[in-house]
């Protein structure tokens, strides 16, 4: 939780950004008994193995939209206790077996579950929030400067985001997200056995994104390079569209682990 001057109740400082706070990332906890891994792209109510659990995360950020945390709670049906859990929930993003166990869901999704595993009405974000009771510090480094900045005439600043995920995609999946991103004309478009990696841009306000999700470390994880440029000092549309698009990826299946700035 972050206090009005930008604390973690733990001490981190971080800088409020003038957007307003995005929701909690919510995730079904499946139970350990299962014949085959979840489907990340089956709807709510389809998985193959029944939820026995809700995971709710909160990532922190610094001034330029770095992470620099994570607050986490948990709560399964045997034991009807909102437990604050950080470090597990930072700890299970490399550990490929309570991966397969952790499928991203929406507000909506974890409602259902928590219903029907007989919890009643899920607690507000706010009250949620208030069981994040240990705070997990995310490593940060000084800025990686790859390479000139090369900004385009017309802007004033451009920046280089890689926002790291955890699990694995489908064929299917990344032909979803590359329909979402960048619809061929007409609806048609080629479905070959190794897809282009989804890309995309948008313009918001005066500036402009790019973004391609692709492979990274040897295929083990997925990287979301964002590139932004800026067309004047403010940076209030950066934070949005990082969060939009990494819950768009998420989603699809895959998991946040980071969001890093290059450049």
């Amino acid at each position: 939780m972050i206090d009005d001057e930008g604390r973690t109740r733990h001490g981190a400082v971080v800088t409020r950004r003038s957007h307003p706070q995005r929701g909690l990332d919510y995730y079904l906890l499946l139970a350990r008994a299962r014949s085959a891994p979840a489907d990340p792209t089956r709807t709510r109510g389809e998985h193959p193995a029944a939820p026995e659990g809700i995971l709710v995360e909160e990532f922190v950020r610094d001034h330029e939209f770095v992470t620099v945390g994570l607050f986490a709670a948990a709560w399964r049906a045997d034991d009807p206790r909102w437990l604050s859990c950080a470090s597990l929930s930072r700890v299970m993003r490399t550990d490929p077996v309570s991966l397969t166990r952790v499928v991203p869901s929406d507000r909506s999704g974890a409602e259902i579950a928590y219903q029907q595993l007989g919890g009643g009405r899920l607690p507000d974000e706010a009250a949620l929030r208030s069981s994040f009771l240990d705070y997990e510090t995310l490593a940060t480094a000084p800025l990686l400067r790859l390479g000139p900045a090369d900004t385009p005439a017309g802007f004033r600043e451009k920046r280089t985001y890689r926002v790291l995920f955890a699990k694995d995609l489908q064929v299917e999946q990344v032909e979803a997200l590359r329909g979402r991103w960048n619809p061929p004309p007409g609806g048609q478009g080629g479905r070959g056995p190794i897809p282009q990696m989804p890309a995309g841009h948008r313009r918001a306000g005066d500036d402009l994104f790019s973004w391609t999700l692709h492979r990274i470390g040897g295929g083990l994880a997925w990287g979301l390079d964002v590139t932004a440029l800026l067309a004047t000092e403010l940076d209030d549309t950066v934070g949005p569209v990082l969060d939009d698009l990494t819950q768009t990826v998420r989603q699809h299946g895959l998991i946040p682990v980071v969001t890093e700035r290059f450049s």
